[in-house]
């Protein structure tokens, strides 16, 4: 990773490419943007033999989750009191890199907030639709799914089906028939 104004190599050993420039007053090359260095070896019949350096812009990382924005998120661990989560997509655009979220028990649901029982709403491998609440801490967001339309949109059951909602807090497995609890997103209709 390399800076603005990162000194990049002499213009005896390499040539600028993209996202760098040559300094001519002291015949040094210069990285021009913030992003990945790259070095690119010279074709065989050109005259010139110096590799080329260029430098990636890192403004192609994605979608980052922001304070408001719904995102999609595989629920990692259910533990009493929260529930971790990967996200891997902010609105309709998936992520690149990795971003953990956190759902805390009280923002599970908007009411009865103090019954809510974190193993009965997630199991570990569904798929939720949440708000990013905040930054949370420096390792995850903290999520909420405390909106009808917020909640499990996609889970397996043991039989290994897609579940299929059948209430507010359930989802019935095709096959079996089998119940398991969940705090289910509101389809829109």
């Amino acid at each position: 990773m390399v800076t603005p104004g990162e000194v990049l190599g002499r213009v005896s050993d390499i040539k600028p490419g993209r996202g760098a420039y040559a300094a001519l007053h002291n015949e040094t090359v210069y990285a021009s943007l913030t992003g990945f260095r790259r070095t690119l070896s010279p074709s065989p019949d050109s005259s010139d033999q110096r590799p080329t350096v260029e430098v990636t812009g890192h403004k192609s990382h994605g979608p980052v989750p922001q304070p408001g924005s719904i995102v999609i998120a595989r629920i990692t661990e259910v533990m009493a009191k929260t529930a971790s989560a990967d996200i891997m997509c902010v609105g309709p655009k998936s992520v690149r890199e990795k971003f953990t979220g956190i759902i805390r028990q009280q923002d599970v649901r908007a009411t009865e907030i103090d019954k809510v029982d974190m193993h009965l709403s997630f199991h570990p491998g569904d798929i939720v639709k949440a708000l990013v609440l905040s930054l949370g801490d420096s390792r995850a967001y903290f999520l909420s799914t405390a909106k009808n339309e917020l909640g499990v949109v996609s889970a397996e059951s043991i039989a290994g089906a897609c579940m299929v909602p059948v209430s507010w807090t359930e989802m019935q497995c095709p096959l079996t028939g089998q119940i398991e609890n969940r705090k289910v997103a509101k389809v829109a209709s």
